[in-house]
């Protein structure tokens, strides 16, 4: 590995989509951030789809998401561009889709469908250094074929979103940015996140579980976490650990319990079905998944450290809770 690629900060931004590459491809730059105190967030995603055997038909596509807890009322909207008038950068953080732009301190953009709107013009901090879903020796491996980093936790936003005409000021919003890529999605997942806790705001969560079908054969789940609390980041995610955790999700809730010689983590997800989204994401082989998306869920976890009290952190409606599925039979009315 190249001194520049073994540096993580670098190593998190860079796209690794390849045009012309006839492997399939997807990958994604997504930033998201809660209100400090009221039940709001907002998801806002960049994203290249290049479907396998079809490198020709490339696109670009723009997402946001504005959940609104007090409300009910959440608005999700998406636009598809030609991959001509998009661009991802391979020596950094640049971003260019459509009217839409990133970059290591901004986001723009608009994105209007099914008579819906939102647009944005925020600013964001670097946030900490980058948390790896996995050890970062594997992120160069075959295995896991799917890719995953907070590139930025912890990163303060300011600015302004405009919801259906409605002007949001983000005023001291934390949340992340993030990257994700792989030649196909994951079959069956759950992603989770917590970018500041109620009782320990400084603190960040990282977590998932996550398996694929080989023929009609699954997979063992594997089950990463990585906390950062009180100056220690507790990583449990080498690939045997991973595998001897137990998570187990369902609608709309999910449990996480990995133990190691001088720490174990536990961690619950909920959100009832009102503070979900349906998504459709295409998958380069062929087909679609839908994701079952929340800003808004809760979150608790306990954290056991050899010869310590255990400690419980928890969040009212400030974690991430992700379900990518198959199936059909959520019950949650497709947004996009």
């Amino acid at each position: 590995m190249s001194k520049k690629l073994a540096d993580p900060v670098f190593f998190a931004d860079f796209a690794r989509y390849i045009p012309g590459r006839a492997k399939g491809h997807y990958e994604s730059y997504f930033l998201r951030a809660n209100h400090p105190k009221k039940p709001q967030a907002f998801w806002i995603r960049y994203t290249v789809f290049s479907p396998k055997g079809r490198p020709e038909d490339a696109i670009g596509e723009v997402w946001a998401v504005y959940f609104d807890g007090e409300t009910g009322e959440h608005t999700a909207v998406k636009e598809e561009y030609p991959i001509s008038s998009c661009a991802f950068n391979t020596a950094g953080l640049a971003v260019k889709a459509g009217r839409s732009l990133l970059d290591y301190q901004h986001l723009t953009g608009e994105a209007a469908s099914k008579g819906q709107e939102i647009s944005w013009n925020l600013e964001y901090s670097q946030g900490g250094e980058p948390v790896f879903l996995f050890p970062f020796k594997l992120y160069t491996a075959p295995f896991p074929k799917a890719k995953a980093v907070a590139g930025r936790p912890m990163a303060v936003f300011n600015g302004r979103i405009t919801v259906g005409g409605k002007s949001v000021p983000v005023t001291s919003w934390t949340g992340s940015q993030n990257h994700n890529w792989g030649e196909k999605h994951t079959d069956d997942y759950a992603w989770g996140q917590v970018m500041g806790f109620d009782n320990a705001p400084e603190s960040c969560l990282e977590l998932a579980t996550g398996r694929i079908k080989l023929g009609p054969v699954w997979t063992p789940c594997l089950n990463p976490v990585v906390l950062r609390h009180g100056g220690r980041q507790y990583a449990l995610n080498a690939l045997v650990q991973c595998v001897r955790a137990k998570g187990k999700f369902e609608y709309f809730s999910w449990t996480l319990e990995s133990h190691g010689p001088e720490f174990s983590i536990k961690a619950r997800l909920t959100a009832p079905a009102s503070r979900f989204v349906c998504l459709t994401y295409y998958n380069p082989p062929g087909g679609a998944k839908h994701c079952l998306n929340s800003k808004l869920a809760s979150c608790e976890v306990e954290l056991a450290v050899k010869g310590k009290k255990p400690e419980t952190l928890m969040t009212e409606h400030r974690a991430a809770f992700e379900i990518l599925t198959g199936d059909r039979g959520h019950g949650i009315a497709v947004r996009v």
